[in-house]
C-alpha cells in the first residue's frame, strides 16, 4: 500500500494547525569552513533548534540533483517520481494563466545573446517593469506561429511564461536553454515522434523572437524549459483533510500550491509581507506554507554574503511564528544551492520540527552539519508530510 492511500485512511480533520516555512536553497557548502547557516547569525532558530528534532533530508534520492518541482512535492508527501511536472505548469499558474487540455507552456527567461552566444541566461536581471514592456511588444508582433497561437506572459525581472494554443501540441520537448553563461543557443529537441511539429514551431518561435527583440541591449533573446500541459493531482484536501494556505511570492511556486489545492494568500514582494499574510489568515487555515525565495536566488548568484544575510533576516521572523502557537513548526528547504556551485545540488536539506509532541535530541544549532545529529536522521523528504500530520494529530492509527 502506498503512502497516498494510507493518508487517506489515516488522515483526519482537526483544529490543530502546522506553518511550514521552507527556506528555499538552504543547504550550502563551506567557504573557508563554514557554510552559509553556519557562518549566519540565527539565534532563534538555534533556540528553536535545541526544542525540537532535527535531521536531514533528501528531496528525491540521495545524489539527485531536484528541480524546485519535485522537490517541493516530496515536502508536500507527494512521489517526486511519480508526478512528473514541467516547470512551465507550475510557473503559468502562478501568474495566473489559464492552462487548458489544447495548451503546452514553458518557463522562459530573456537573456542576452553576444556572438552566438548566450553571456547572461538572466538578462542581468531586467527590471519587472522592463518585462512587461517586452512581453507586451512580442504578443503584438509575434501572435501566431504554423497555426498555433501564441501568449507571453511576464514574470518577475527576467522571467515570463509562453503558452502555445492548437491542435496536436506535445510537452515531449527537450529544455531549449543551455544551462550554463557562455554556451550556444540550443533549440529544442522533440523526445517522441509525435513531438516533431510542436519542437519545429517552438523553434520557430524563439527565432523570430529573438528577431523582433536584436535592438534591445540585454533582453535580446528567450531560453525555454519545462514543456508541459496540464497535469491532475488529488488535492492536500483530498489527502489530507487540510485547508491549506500557501504564502509565498514567486510564480512557480504560487503555481505549485495551487496545483496541490493550496489557496495562495495575496502577498507583497518583500519578506514581512509573508509573515504579515500568515498572521492576517491564521484563524482560517490550518496548514501554512511559507516560503522565502532569498536564500535561493543569492546561492544561484554565488553570493555566499547575501545567502548568509537572507538566513539571517528570515531568523528574525522565527518568534512572530511562534507567537502563533502553532501545533507543529518545521524550518527546512526544497533543496540545496550553495553559492559555491551557483546552482541546485544534491546535498541534504537541513530539517527541524518544533511540536509538544516531538522528542528533542541534542542538537543545539541549525546547521547542516548539527541537524545530522538529530534524532529523526537522514530520510527521504516525502516523509516530512506525516511527521508533520502526526505531529498535529490528524493521522489515527493504521489497522486493527
Amino acid at each position: 500500500m502506498d503512502w497516498e492511500k494510507i493518508a487517506q485512511e489515516t488522515s483526519v480533520k482537526t483544529d490543530s494547525k502546522i506553518i511550514l516555512l521552507v527556506m528555499d536553497g538552504l543547504g550550502g557548502l563551506p567557504v573557508q569552513g563554514k557554510t552559509e547557516l553556519e557562518a549566519a547569525q540565527t539565534p532563534n532558530l538555534d533556540n528553536l533548534a535545541a526544542k525540537s528534532v532535527c535531521g536531514l533530508t533528501d528531496p528525491v534520492f540521495m545524489g539527485i540533483t531536484p528541480g524546485s518541482g519535485p522537490a517541493h512535492l516530496s515536502l508536500f508527501g507527494y512521489d517526486p517520481t511519480k508526478y512528473i511536472l514541467g516547470r512551465g505548469i507550475l510557473e503559468a499558474l502562478g501568474v495566473g494563466v489559464e492552462v487548458g487540455r489544447n495548451d503546452l507552456v514553458a518557463r522562459g527567461n530573456f537573456a542576452t545573446l553576444k556572438a552566438g552566444l548566450i553571456v547572461d541566461r538572466r538578462a542581468g536581471r531586467i527590471p519587472t517593469s522592463e518585462n512587461e514592456q517586452i512581453c507586451k511588444k512580442l504578443n503584438d508582433s509575434l501572435k501566431e506561429v504554423n497555426a498555433i497561437k501564441i501568449s507571453f506572459f511576464p514574470g518577475k525581472e527576467h522571467r515570463f511564461v509562453i503558452k502555445f494554443s492548437g491542435e496536436g501540441l506535445s510537452d515531449a520537448l527537450s529544455d531549449a536553454d543551455p544551462q550554463k553563461d557562455g554556451q550556444p543557443v540550443v533549440p529544442t529537441r522533440a523526445l517522441s515522434p509525435e513531438a516533431e511539429n510542436s519542437a519545429l514551431m517552438v523553434n520557430r518561435t524563439m527565432e523570430k523572437a529573438t528577431e523582433l527583440l536584436k535592438d534591445s541591449p540585454k533582453a535580446n533573446t528567450v531560453l525555454l524549459r519545462g514543456f508541459s500541459g496540464c497535469p491532475s493531482l488529488p488535492t492536500l484536501n483530498e489527502l489530507y483533510k487540510l485547508n491549506a494556505a500557501a504564502v509565498a511570492n514567486y510564480p512557480m511556486y504560487k503555481g505549485l500550491a495551487k496545483l496541490v489545492g493550496m489557496e495562495v494568500l495575496d502577498v507583497g514582494p518583500e519578506m514581512p509581507e509573508l509573515f504579515d499574510a500568515v498572521e492576517k489568515h491564521y484563524k482560517n487555515h490550518d496548514f501554512f506554507y511559507v516560503h522565502v525565495k532569498k536564500t535561493d536566488s543569492a546561492g544561484e548568484d554565488g553570493n555566499f554574503e547575501a545567502k548568509k544575510k537572507a538566513i539571517e533576516e528570515t531568523d528574525g521572523y522565527i518568534p512572530r511564528l511562534l507567537s502563533l502557537e502553532p501545533d507543529v513548526l518545521v524550518v527546512t528547504s526544497d533543496h540545496s544551492t550553495p553559492s559555491l556551485l551557483k546552482g541546485h545540488s544534491w546535498h541534504p536539506n537541513p530539517f527541524l520540527l518544533f511540536s509538544k509532541a516531538s522528542m528533542t535530541d541534542h542538537v543545539i544549532r541549525f546547521s547542516e552539519r548539527e541537524c545530522s545529529h538529530g534524532y529523526l536522521g537522514r530520510f527521504q523528504a516525502i516523509y516530512a508530510m506525516p511527521l508533520m500530520l502526526a505531529h498535529a494529530g490528524k493521522l489515527k492509527k493504521f489497522g486493527a
